[in-house]
């Protein structure tokens, strides 16, 4: 299902957000993001600054399948 342009922009923020908050506590940001995807644990991503809630806004299939359309150059 492809997604609208601000859908796309939402989630493309969110995750800019939550990258950011994660550096900023000292975590691995790329690592954290990638284990929440794969195991849908709300505990990768820290809580601080409302990290947790703000990923768990993006439905995480959606959020994997334009990581590979856009890793593909497959994005509109």
């Amino acid at each position: 299902m492809e997604n609208r342009p601000d859908e796309k922009e939402e989630m493309k923020e969110t995750l800019r957000q939550v990258y950011g908050i994660l550096t900023e506590k000292g975590y691995n940001p790329i690592g954290q993001i990638v284990g929440y995807l794969l195991s849908e644990d709300p505990t990768y991503i820290t809580n601080c600054a409302g990290a947790r809630a703000l990923i768990r806004r993006v439905d995480r299939d959606e959020l994997m399948g334009e990581l590979v359309r856009t890793y593909l150059g497959l994005e509109g």
